[in-house]
């Protein structure tokens, strides 16, 4: 589901405003790649106040107890979101970052394999859960994750992403969980902006309400 399709906030400058305010890098970290740059989103007090407000409007009163983060750019929503409706703020971390007993879960990327772990006892059996991202593009890392928690005896109620592709939770289904998404990429890129150390810099014209870290050169670049 993206925001923008609910009766309440179709047509909400609030969404406009937060899809310009993430900035886009062509060609980075590799040619054919459009980078969607979520931190100058970071840097806009408003946009970053609405994102996080415009998730916690949405789950305030869903019971949920457990907003779980994925490495790393989750890390910058969710304990937000966490504080803002009373759950706890539970990291989702890549290999041997996290001390002490861990449970851990794979996933396939296009090129290799990666892994997240958890710490033991972090959630409890039946504890409602939301996944939080910056973006999904194949939703690999999002279906790790709930696979991750649902080991641990969670209940995953659903996943949020600031940016991602409509047609992810049709393509991948995310294990049968709902995906709520901000924003999508728009089709045409304004690279009219000064460049930043030397890096072309752009910033999306037209909105379609939806997201991706990929892009119209490669609409799957993120592995996830």
């Amino acid at each position: 589901m993206f925001a923008g399709d609910q009766n309440g906030l179709q047509g909400d400058p609030r969404l406009k405003a937060i899809s310009e305010a993430i900035r886009v890098v062509p060609h980075f970290p590799k040619p054919g790649i459009m980078f969607q740059d979520i931190t100058t989103l970071l840097l806009d007090h408003k946009a970053f106040k609405d994102t996080v407000d415009i998730f916690v409007d949405r789950y305030r009163d869903m019971g949920i107890s457990v907003v779980a983060g994925v490495e790393a750019r989750g890390f910058m929503f969710g304990p937000s979101i966490a504080l803002a409706i009373g759950a706890k703020f539970v990291p989702l971390r890549k290999p041997r970052k996290l001390p002490g007993e861990v449970i851990s879960e794979s996933y396939v990327l296009e090129y290799g394999k990666d892994c997240l772990e958890m710490h033991v006892g972090a959630v409890q059996p039946g504890e409602p859960a939301l996944v939080i991202d910056d973006l999904v593009a194949t939703g690999g890392t999002l279906s790790a994750a709930i696979r991750l928690l649902e080991r641990a005896g969670a209940h995953v109620v659903e996943c949020a992403c600031v940016v991602g592709l409509r047609e992810v939770k049709g393509q991948h289904g995310l294990n049968g969980k709902p995906l709520y998404i901000l924003v999508e990429p728009r089709q045409q890129i304004n690279c009219s902006a000064p460049s930043v150390n030397g890096v072309e810099t752009c910033r999306h014209d037209d909105l379609i309400l939806g997201a991706s870290f990929g892009s119209p050169l490669n609409p799957t670049s993120k592995s996830d």
